[in-house]
């Protein structure tokens, strides 16, 4: 893979070279030449003598190169964010059950030895669907009624378990790249101050400098893009959660319906 990405860079390199190239073929000759001559730079530089720069090197270098404050800032938001979304998978992985495996256990328990045996049964199983048969056991001497109206309460509350955290998330997908803009502007802003100290417009300063601006801005979107597959993929969860869980509600309610007549 890095590989990949490294002809993916060599050639954007030799293909932005040689437009340049091209353009400046007109008006001058030595321009090309000197054209050539970077592009041979660059791929000495991936190249570099047959060996390629490492990933890890070159995404140290690029950090440096970004100013260590803003990007510190924004590698902070990707550990923080990607934490709360490895532990929200987690979390929801765990609370999958098998719910038509359940129920069975539920309709039999019942047969067998009446609401205290169905109690233990889930009692004995993990997750909301477990917990929401538990609480509307609990209410079963009250009648059909209440228990659904309580099934119905704590589903809004594993609901609200299930998605803890996912705020944290979402602010750190929306912070990240304002982070970067803000390096981006103060970036921007000390290449000026450097262009009016050196006393003239030089290619050199403003290029190094909005270089630098820029990084940081890179950085910021590539970690709101990495935190919101994540934070999309337990949306996506939470949602086939949700369905189960009313599926088996509906179908919980009609088993106690059984059960009493």
């Amino acid at each position: 893979m890095k590989k990949f990405f490294m002809f993916l860079a060599v050639a954007g390199a030799l293909t932005f070279s040689a437009n340049i190239a091209s353009a400046q073929d007109e008006t001058a000759a030595p321009a090309a030449t000197e054209e050539v001559a970077a592009s041979n730079e660059v791929v000495d530089l991936f190249a570099g003598s047959g060996e390629e720069v490492p990933l890890h090197q070159a995404l140290k270098t690029k950090f440096i190169e970004g100013g260590a404050g803003f990007m510190s800032l924004v590698l902070i938001c990707l550990i923080l964010g990607l934490a709360l979304a490895i532990e929200r998978i987690l979390y929801l992985s765990f609370s999958k059950t098998n719910t038509a495996k359940l129920l069975e256990k539920v309709e039999n328990a019942l047969a067998e030895g009446g609401v205290e045996k169905a109690k233990e049964v889930c009692r004995n199983t993990r997750g909301p669907v477990a917990s929401i048969f538990y609480q509307g056991l609990l209410r079963m001497d009250q009648g059909v009624d209440v228990v659904e109206k309580t099934i119905i309460s704590y589903g809004g509350v594993q609901m609200s378990l299930m998605e803890k955290g996912l705020s944290w998330i979402s602010l750190f997908i929306a912070i990240a790249p304002s982070l970067g803009f803000l390096g981006t502007v103060i970036g921007m802003i000390q290449a000026f101050d450097a262009i009016q100290a050196a006393g003239d417009i030089s290619p050199n300063v403003v290029a190094g400098g909005m270089k630098v601006a820029l990084i940081t801005t890179v950085g910021g979107l590539i970690v709101a893009m990495i935190l919101q597959v994540f934070y999309n993929y337990i949306l996506s969860k939470i949602d086939t959660l949700t369905i189960d869980m009313e599926d088996a509600s509906i179908r919980f309610v009609d088993a106690l319906t059984k059960y009493n007549k």
